[in-house]
């Protein structure tokens, strides 16, 4: 098991979190990435390094999702075969936690292992507000619920590596679009429950609130946006065409078959980027599949309802909420699914690295001396 910490300016809590790892665990590989902190905080970098640490440094910052999946690529290469736990640096993470997930990877077989917060207790607001934004908006768009989106805690099979090299994202937004690309890959979602933590109200957070929140979201809202500007067309024409049909079969085929195509374009440019990947035929074929599917079930829906006396306005908006998630996971998993490449895994650039001339073995197995003075390597990494 790998303990993998991206870290950007971490203040002595990193040391304290390294510290008390090697107490519980002193056989437990521990590999920091310092995210481009620069000569200010060289020292709390030395200071894990003398703790035993694997530390991978570069000059500039590149974000979370960046510093993760340097983390990842060095572990693929270093450690193949080895289970990943991630933990935050500022020390909202318990070391009872980080091991209760590293237990769960253990046993879970083609899933990722969140350690998800209850957030009880003294949370700050603007953490509460946005775990629950993201949580409703991720149920709203996926159909799933899932806790705590935003924990940094996480824990993956060894198996899962090559995956998570290729999801896109280099901030805050990369674990979010884990969780939206998890199921089209094969991997299901298990969670541990861990403390809430949060010192000193998050100070030491260096979450961007308009900025970052921006990056997690869009993929979530650029959807749900596309698919109300699909809404508002399909009902302006339902409206219409019953009132000149009298026909709820004529109403709702040629209302969809409008909104379709508006939602088909717009998807395919500007929501699932990579649906571009396809040939237009096949992701028309693809589409008209997925709206026969949803048409059918829409019918059938608004069939019900309107038997039941329920007025048509309010019968099509129930119905819309209804099939709105079951049409993000038809699109996403199936229609745009993302396909890898292997040229997403051979564009490496260069990455200093303070790691110890030591085999993999034999670090495992230290737990004393300074490896501070021992050579630089060069390590090749994924940007």
């Amino acid at each position: 098991m790998i303990i993998l910490i991206p870290a950007y300016e971490p203040d002595k809590q990193l040391i304290s979190l390294v510290s008390q790892l090697r107490g519980a665990d002193p056989w437990v590989t521990i590999v920091v990435v310092d995210d481009g902190s620069g000569p200010a905080f060289q020292d709390v970098f030395d200071g894990v390094t003398r703790l035993g640490c694997h530390v991978l440094s570069y000059a500039t910052n590149g974000g979370k999702g960046h510093a993760l999946k340097n983390g990842f690529a060095f572990i693929a290469e270093r450690f193949p075969g080895h289970d990943v736990v991630c933990a935050d640096s500022d020390g909202q993470h318990g070391v009872a936690d980080i091991l209760a997930v590293a237990d769960r990877v253990r046993s879970v077989t083609a899933s990722m292992v969140l350690g998800c917060r209850s957030f009880s207790g003294d949370v700050p607001a603007r953490s509460k507000f946005g775990n629950t934004v993201t949580r409703w908006l991720f149920r709203l768009a996926t159909g799933q619920s899932v806790q705590d989106t935003q924990t940094g805690l996480r824990g993956y099979r060894a198996d899962m590596i090559p995956w998570l090299l290729t999801v896109r994202g280099q901030r805050y937004e990369y674990e979010l679009n884990l969780l939206l690309e998890a199921k089209q890959a094969g991997y299901g979602v298990d969670t541990v429950e861990i403390a809430t933590v949060y010192l000193d109200h998050n100070s030491g957070s260096h979450f961007r609130p308009v900025a970052d929140s921006v990056r997690i979201y869009a993929p979530l809202l650029k959807f749900l946006g596309s698919s109300f500007s699909a809404f508002l067309v399909d009902t302006v024409m339902f409206l219409l065409l019953t009132a000149l049909t009298d026909s709820l079969l004529a109403a709702v085929v040629g209302a969809r078959a409008v909104s379709a195509a508006v939602n088909f374009m717009v998807n395919r440019s500007m929501v699932f980027e990579h649906g571009k990947e396809k040939t237009l035929r096949a992701a028309v074929a693809g589409y008209v599949a997925v709206v026969l599917v949803l048409l059918t079930a829409n019918y059938a829906i608004m069939w019900s309802l309107t038997s039941l006396a329920v007025p048509d306005l309010p019968a099509k908006l129930a119905t819309e909420l209804t099939l709105l998630g079951v049409s993000y996971a038809f699109q996403q998993r199936l229609l745009f699914a993302r396909r890898p490449h292997a040229g997403q895994l051979s564009r490496p650039t260069a990455v200093e690295s303070h790691i110890p001339a030591l085999a993999p073995a034999q670090f495992q197995h230290s737990t004393t001396g300074n490896r501070g003075n021992q050579p630089t390597n060069r390590f090749r990494s994924i940007r």
